[in-house]
């Protein structure tokens, strides 16, 4: 059986651009996508926390160390520049592999630069 697994997201990524004339995708800080364990290409997850969108687009380079995340094509009408965003990427793999895995998470500041990484989230407590 092969399950779908979070394999690397960035969490509370603010919107720089929204570029409706450029091809479709969601151009990211290079530095932020190798952090991530994203690649060039791979398809992406957007959830908009300001408006409660939820879309698929892909990755396209940007500069590193630009604080870049430019949503492009349609993806554009799905935000405005200051939104805050969660962009995540999905992997399949079997159980054995899903038992020890451990996704790469980068929690962004408001300006994009990195608050944080971690690889597990706490347990939820009321």
């Amino acid at each position: 059986m092969q399950i779908n697994m979070l394999k690397g997201k960035l969490h509370m990524a603010s919107v720089t651009q929204a570029e409706l004339w450029y091809d479709g995708s969601c151009a990211i800080d290079s530095d932020l996508v190798k952090l991530a364990g994203l690649r060039e290409f791979e398809k992406i997850d957007i959830y908009n926390v300001d408006n409660g969108e939820r879309f698929h687009t892909y990755v396209i380079l940007a500069e590193a160390g630009s604080g870049t995340i430019s949503m492009n094509g349609a993806a554009a009408r799905r935000v405005q520049v200051g939104d805050r965003v969660i962009i995540a990427a999905y992997a399949q793999m079997d159980e054995a592999e899903a038992n020890n895995f451990k996704p790469k998470l980068v929690y962004c500041n408001k300006d994009n630069t990195v608050e944080r990484t971690a690889n597990t989230i706490p347990v939820q407590v009321d």
